[in-house]
């Protein structure tokens, strides 16, 4: 079922989204050569704390850490390790959020480390560009389709794959709520778009095949191919003057 949410929880909303966003700033800031992949994910958690919210993915479902930290072929749910090293032109996905006053905020982005190749650039330019096309297509009135074909669209057409195994969800008191949200998808189908409307569009597109596999620790997905896997998300709520607003927005 999906639950609308009124103006007072939209603001809650918005506060859990600015610490989650700001922490994955952090973490993005944090990312270099030498790294370990457990020192960035120490560097959101205390972030997140320090404002009085908690890690939301931390203990979810079992997950041990505060984010998912997703190297290069590892399209998501990477777990934090202190043996984890970033290396020159690695490409890096933070996925974080945080619960604040009973509501969540939920985002991802992929980052550079150091220089990368062309290659890996113009993967990672995609799939942010790629958010923001579904992001166009959040208005109340359309369909989840809308957005999901958005998305694929742009994605296909450079060459690139579009996860189908996962995708994303509703967000609000729960961190996964109804409805799920595709990056694929056609026109005109799917749950209508409502204000009130709470969701986190999550583009995972990788440089190859869209099909992705599963490593024996239960968590981390990597690409079938081995090639390059890239993720952008934000938490958005759809509004009533005919497009949305991002809720998971940092600190400036």
């Amino acid at each position: 079922m999906v639950v609308l949410k009124t103006r007072r929880e939209i603001e809650l909303m918005r506060e859990a989204g600015r610490i989650s966003a700001t922490a994955l700033k952090l973490a993005g800031e944090a990312v270099r050569p030498g790294v370990s992949t457990l020192e960035i994910d120490t560097i959101a958690r205390k972030y997140i704390e320090s404002q009085g919210a908690k890690p939301n993915f931390l203990g979810l479902y079992g997950f041990p850490a505060t984010a998912c930290i997703s190297i290069n072929d590892e399209v998501i749910h990477g777990i934090p390790k202190k043996n984890r090293i970033l290396k020159e032109g690695d490409i890096v996905s933070i996925d974080l959020g945080a619960v604040k006053d009973g509501y969540n905020g939920d985002n991802a982005a992929t980052f550079a480390v150091g220089d990368i190749s062309d290659e890996a650039k113009r993967l990672i330019d995609t799939t942010r560009d790629s958010l923001y096309e579904g992001l166009k297509m959040a208005v109340a009135g359309n369909r989840l389709g809308d957005i999901g074909h958005a998305v694929q669209v742009y994605c296909e057409e450079r060459g690139y794959g579009v996860v189908r195994d996962f995708v994303g969800h509703g967000v609000g008191r729960e961190l996964h709520e109804d409805p799920s949200v595709p990056n694929y998808g056609t026109p005109g189908k799917g749950v209508r778009l409502l204000p009130g409307m709470t969701i986190a569009v999550e583009p995972m597109i990788n440089q190859g095949s869209w099909q992705v596999k599963q490593l024996s620790d239960g968590w981390t997905v990597i690409t079938e191919d081995g090639k390059l896997s890239a993720h952008f998300e934000h938490t958005i709520a759809i509004t009533n003057d005919g497009g949305c607003e991002i809720l998971t927005l940092p600190d400036r």
